[in-house]
């Protein structure tokens, strides 16, 4: 059973093994960002911090494109979210940072929580079928593939860090604090 903390956050497992501990941490960054983005009208959704141009929107919309990439893309080679597919990359490359403050916040919430069960769904697929240590379908130029391990412990750091962003973000709008 999973302890679940005053905001609705799942606990990452005390002791277990290095998947449910793994997979735990990713859960509990996703949930920190899903509180920190709920209940926020468009306004909250599209509002910075200082002279950054970041917006929880957009933290959102990227988070969906770079569980897209991560899961779907390189663990699997698949592509993924049709979505990602049509943008021009060249003419905007924060397209999904840029392009966030013109969806809805339904639309933001409901993005990246498909993108969030498609990359559990394939997550678990890939420890069916070969574990933390399988290597990602695409590869890096080098010709060198990240590990599910990798891949994992990359979208704990990915989430963390834009979790640190969402913590001023949220603070500026309406004041919620906490870790």
């Amino acid at each position: 059973m999973t302890d679940i903390d005053e905001q609705g956050r799942p606990e990452p497992p005390l002791a277990a093994d290095e998947t449910d501990t793994l997979v735990g941490y990713l859960d509990y960054q996703r949930a920190t960002l899903a509180w920190k983005c709920a209940g926020l009208d468009a306004a909250g959704l599209r509002a910075t911090v200082g002279v950054s141009s970041m917006t929880l929107g957009g933290i959102l919309k990227h988070m969906a494109f770079v569980e897209n990439h991560w899961f779907a893309r390189y663990l699997h080679g698949r592509e993924g979210q049709p979505l990602w597919a049509t943008v021009d990359w060249e003419a905007d490359r924060d397209w999904e940072w840029n392009s966030a403050a013109q969806d809805s916040p339904e639309e933001l919430h409901a993005l990246w929580e498909d993108a969030v069960s498609r990359s559990r769904a394939l997550v678990k697929e890939a420890l069916a079928d070969g574990g933390l240590g399988q290597l990602a379908r695409r590869t890096w130029p080098d010709g060198r593939a990240p590990s599910l391990r990798w891949i994992l412990v990359h979208m704990i750091e990915e989430y963390a860090r834009h979790n640190g962003h969402a913590d001023l973000i949220r603070e500026s709008v309406d004041g919620l604090t906490g870790e």
